[in-house]
């Protein structure tokens, strides 16, 4: 007899055993109201069509959904190692709590790292170690600010990384933006557009202009000029960022499900409320390399001069090869690039972009950084980099590959009480991060929080700069990819110098000495021709 059937039969006699022991002992009657609820619960499973398990097994099959509700919990708090963890592991977790809260970010008893694993990456250190940076004086900070740049920016080495108000709840900006001001660093709005949040504690801000233009458009969806000019000349905003692809999603356009489109961030973006709002793949202000520079130009312009750059995860190289060219022939460059890695990504995001579109950061940061170079236009342009940017080694790698500074969104979330719970993209964050819902939002406190980002940002620095320091170098510049080592094999150890040898300053400006493996870019038709 299968489940359902003794299901049935179960429920038939209990109810019959429960009448016919009602008319000797009336009280029995009470377990109806244990019974009842179970044998109609039961009975909706058998009627229901929509889940087989249910249908085929009443009342147990519930438990298979119960159980799956709380996987991630299960998976998160008693079944995953500490370096098993995504998409950040419980070490990197850990660290950030703890950097945040100002607690020992030390380990005990040596690394639990795999050293002989495929894939493992260290810094090289020296023997003529430097002091700590402790002793040196203030952290270092980054000029981003090109010849045609009336308002150069004086940067930290480490950023907030962009994420809009709408993905991230009024609570969490509020707290993100405080903790940028106590710490003097850059916070990225991200493409939702500035909200009063961005601008009531002060802090610096990266305004982020996306495809949908939002803080800046016309009813119809395109560019708004007048708009662009009235939040471009804020005070609190130091450079502006135009968003071509993003490494959660490249080629797909942001995403605000329509139950976190409220009607106050309906009117931050100039779009009806309740309804998902998804920005356009690509931009309606500008169709080719050539006239994205002059769009570059007009944004300078419009702003009075502040540092005007481009995010963009790496798609067709040709086509970053085409933007070169363009700077070349038109004489417009951007002040800064953000390199976005097909790793990062904070919100909502199509499974397969997720997982299986763009460029991962370090080829992408190679690509970008090589390819400058050889235009010889590295030299006037600044490569900022996001892509899981966590510790101190992470931005050392970065800017041994070719980056001047970094961005971090993830580390930044956890740094305000993230628990990596992985519902950014339900509203319903459980801890009032990544969510619209009133009642969750009110459980972060901001006066809390806010430093804790600053603690985090400060520490992460100063690592950085120990690792600086412990590489016997003077400045985070003086890093490249000789000092950076991989294991590709048991026996078999490069470092990133050789995998991805440097490529000579000028050498795609001329025919004879292009590398091989740029000269396929080449067969094409060019737009300098």
């Amino acid at each position: 007899m299968k489940v359902r059937e003794q299901f049935i039969l179960i429920s038939i006699i209990a109810v019959i055993a429960i009448i016919g022991l009602s008319f000797f002992w009336h009280p029995i009657l009470w377990a109806f109201l244990l019974v009842g609820p179970l044998v109609i619960m039961g009975f909706f499973d058998i009627m229901q069509t929509s889940h087989t398990i249910r249908r085929n097994y009443p009342l147990l099959g519930r438990f298979r959904y119960m159980l799956e509700s709380v996987r991630p919990e299960i998976m998160q708090y008693f079944v995953e190692t500490d370096t098993q963890g995504r998409p950040l592991n419980r070490i990197f977790r850990s660290l950030i709590y703890r950097r945040a809260k100002g607690e020992n970010d030390t380990e005990p008893f040596g690394t639990q790292m795999d050293l002989y694993h495929s894939g493992y990456e260290w810094l090289e250190h020296s023997m003529y170690a430097k002091n700590n940076p402790k002793d040196i004086g203030e952290f270092p900070r980054l000029i981003i600010g090109g010849k045609d740049c009336k308002q150069p920016y004086s940067s930290s080495l480490l950023n907030i990384s962009a994420m809009s108000f709408g993905s991230l709840s009024k609570n969490a900006v509020l707290a993100l933006n405080k903790g940028a001001k106590m710490g003097n660093f850059a916070h990225n709005t991200g493409e939702g557009g500035i909200s009063n949040y961005h601008l009531e504690n002060g802090g610096d801000l990266i305004w982020q202009v996306g495809t949908g233009y939002f803080g800046c458009r016309k009813e119809d969806g395109t560019f708004n000029e007048v708009t662009f000019r009235e939040n471009a000349l804020r005070p609190e905003v130091k450079m502006i960022e135009i968003k071509l692809s993003q490494g959660a999603k490249p080629g797909h356009g942001g995403i605000l499900p329509a139950s976190k489109n409220t009607e106050e961030i309906a009117k931050i973006r100039h779009v009806k409320p309740g309804i998902a709002v998804h920005s356009p793949p690509s931009h309606s202000a500008f169709s080719n390399p050539i006239e994205f520079m002059h769009f570059i130009k007009k944004l300078r312009d419009l702003s009075d001069g502040k540092p005007i750059g481009f995010k963009l995860c790496l798609g067709r190289k040709q086509e970053f090869m085409d933007f070169c060219e363009a700077m070349l022939a038109t004489g417009i460059l951007p002040d800064f690039i953000t390199v976005d890695g097909g790793e990062g990504g904070t919100g909502a995001a199509p499974v397969e972009f997720s997982n299986s579109m763009g460029m991962p950061l370090r080829e992408g940061l190679i690509f970008v950084h090589d390819t400058l170079v050889g235009f010889n236009l590295r030299k006037d342009i600044k490569v900022i980099v996001a892509g899981k940017i966590i510790t101190g080694f992470h931005m050392a790698r970065a800017i041994a590959l070719g980056a001047d500074g970094c961005n971090s969104a993830r580390a930044m979330m956890l740094s305000i009480g993230c628990i990596q719970a992985l519902q950014c993209n339900t509203n319903t964050c459980p801890v009032g991060v990544a969510t619209q819902n009133a009642s969750l939002v009110k459980g972060l406190v901001v006066e809390d929080k806010a430093p804790r980002a600053n603690r985090y940002h400060e520490a992460t620095i100063h690592s950085f700069l120990e690792l600086v320091a412990a590489a016997g170098l003077n400045s985070p510049s003086e890093l490249t990819r000789d000092h950076i080592s991989k294991r590709s094999g048991l026996y078999d150890v490069k470092t990133y110098h050789d995998i991805y040898p440097p490529i000579k300053e000028g050498s795609l400006l001329n025919i004879d000495t292009i590398p091989a493996d740029y000269k396929k870019f080449f067969q094409v038709t060019r737009i300098m021709k």
